[in-house]
């Protein structure tokens, strides 16, 4: 294979920010989680109150991963193993879009393929370096779990685990790229595929059949059509079971191996799936930047108002449920009283839930700041700023955009809290709470929104990586952090967690105020220092 090291190294070199940057935070999550479930969990007989809970209600079987026991490992990847695969994942699709797809929209795929190294060669090459990426990520991971404590082979299994799951979705990132004409496009079809598999893992777990104990859940056959199932039937400190990983690896490589096929036959630059044409004309209002990154951005909006719409539905539907476990059990209570301030069940649950429509908001915020760099990358930001429109209006159109989108996921998300009212003929008064904590949300997003424009404009190259790691490390701190015992200035510095709640004295204000100043710092210091920085190209 002429030139595959050269491409190796060359793919390894570019990623010696990104790689590192999942491979750690993986680590120290599974490390932290371990110290947490020691601090808050550390007796058996609260793990089999948490696990009986779990097990006799599907909704907490979506947002968690698979019972196998109440020992301090199994617990500990029940609460955490499916997120240790999704930072594997995300790793692993952006990776592999970054260097095909990514590539040939920058011209650079031309240039290699007119070299002895031909065309199938590099995508190999990324196939090798992705995969060596997520052995990294489960070595790691799994020497994190043993210096907590935990056997030698449930932490393998654990660790290479959350590395099987960062393959198959390897394989997802590579056909990706092969199906959309854009990296833009390749990104969103991996992600929306990747939080799909985490889903229906979810609901297949949920269907499945608990043990007499409840300690443990047999998964349904939804389960086995998802890679994130594969790597929770592992189970690892229950049965270390190596199998399951096998099929990760063999839909990964078996992704790659038809990637490689339609690499080989079609047109450079060309897709499976054909780019979408242009409308001849254009409305009045559609002559400026804002309107331009509008049109471009609102398929993906569209998408994260979805995800808001739903949670919101829970949100006020799934009350009953919560409340019903919490006088059966005395530590969904505490659970509830970790994450939220004091109040009813009911508030307690649009609190929670409202965290995740924070979460959904700030991945919309991050992802149209990311199109702005794509945008950069590409090319195509020097034709519009060729134009009239400046530096500063130009990345201006996409925080005004992002903004925008913030506000869309939580309308949404309240318009589903008055839906699943409905629906359940619950309390209209939590609408007022609904109201305060959507509110709170939109402070909270758009601090991930200036964030990322500062990277953008800082550290470019970064914007990407280092967005998203942003809103999972706030992800993690924010809803997790109580529940593992994290200390409260750790959680604090998650936007969601510091932002307005109700709870049984009425509004909290929070950290709202400081929100507001991170994002009126953070949005003119953005401005301000896009005024006299060039366009950085791919690389």
């Amino acid at each position: 294979m002429s030139g595959f090291g050269v491409l190796l190294r060359q793919r390894a070199r570019r990623d010696r920010w990104q790689v590192p940057l999942w491979v750690v935070g993986t680590a120290l999550l599974a490390s932290s989680t371990i110290v947490g479930v020691s601090d808050s969990y550390g007796t058996e007989q609260d793990r089999v109150a948490l696990l009986a809970t779990a097990s006799a209600n599907p909704v907490i079987m979506l947002f968690r991963g698979l019972p196998s026991g109440a020992g301090e490992g199994a617990f500990a990847l029940f609460l955490i193993f499916p997120f240790l695969a999704m930072l594997a994942a995300f790793m692993s699709t952006f990776l592999a879009v970054r260097h095909t797809r990514a590539e040939e929209e920058s011209g650079r795929a031309e240039l290699v393929g007119a070299t002895t190294a031909g065309r199938v060669v590099p995508l190999l090459a990324t196939l090798v370096h992705g995969f060596l990426a997520n052995l990294a990520l489960g070595v790691l991971t799994a020497l994190a779990l043993m210096a907590s404590g935990l056997p030698t082979t449930g932490s393998l299994v654990a660790g290479l685990g959350a590395g099987a799951v960062g393959v198959s979705y390897l394989g997802v990132g590579l056909l990706a790229g092969q199906l959309m004409r854009t990296a833009r496009g390749a990104n969103s079809l991996a992600v929306w595929l990747l939080l799909l598999g985490y889903l229906v893992a979810g609901i297949g777990n949920a269907l499945g059949t608990p043990s007499t104990d409840l300690q443990r859940i047999t998964s349904s056959w939804l389960t086995w059509t998802s890679p994130f199932g594969w790597g929770e039937n592992s189970r690892p400190f229950a049965d270390d079971a190596v199998w399951p990983l096998l099929l990760c690896l063999v839909f990964g490589l078996g992704l790659a191996g038809v990637s490689a096929a339609v690499q080989a036959s079609r047109d450079l630059g060309e897709s499976l799936v054909p780019g979408r044409r242009g409308s001849a004309t254009a409305g009045s209002w559609a002559g400026g930047p804002t309107a331009l990154v509008w049109r471009l951005t609102r398929g993906s909006i569209l998408g994260w108002c979805l995800g808001g719409l739903l949670s919101g539905v829970l949100a006020t539907s799934l009350a009953g449920v919560l409340a019903g476990a919490a006088s059966q059990l005395p530590s969904v209570q505490a659970i509830l009283d970790a994450i939220t301030s004091e109040g009813s069940i009911a508030q307690g649950a649009v609190a929670i839930f409202f965290l995740m429509v924070g979460v959904l908001a700030s991945c919309c915020a991050v992802q149209t700041i990311c199109h702005a760099r794509h945008d950069e990358s590409s090319g195509t930001a020097e034709a519009v700023l060729s134009t009239a429109v400046g530096r500063v209006r130009w990345l201006a159109a996409h925080t005004v955009v992002g903004f925008a989108g913030v506000v869309a996921v939580v309308v949404s998300a309240v318009a589903g809290a008055a839906l699943g009212l409905a629906l359940s003929g619950g309390d209209w008064s939590l609408m007022g709470d609904v109201l305060v904590s959507g509110a709170g949300q939109v402070a909270a997003a758009s601090v991930f929104l200036v964030l990322t424009a500062l990277v953008f404009v800082l550290a470019p190259r970064l914007t990407v990586a280092l967005g998203w790691t942003l809103v999972l490390l706030g992800t993690v701190l924010g809803l997790f952090g109580p529940l593992f015992g994290f200390p409260r200035w750790l959680v604090d510095l998650a936007p969601i967690s510091l932002a307005p709640s109700v709870g049984a004295g009425g509004a909290e204000v929070n950290g709202l105020w400081w929100l507001v100043l991170v994002v009126a710092a953070g949005g003119v210091a953005s401005l301000s220092l896009m005024r006299r920085r060039e366009l950085v190209p791919a690389g």
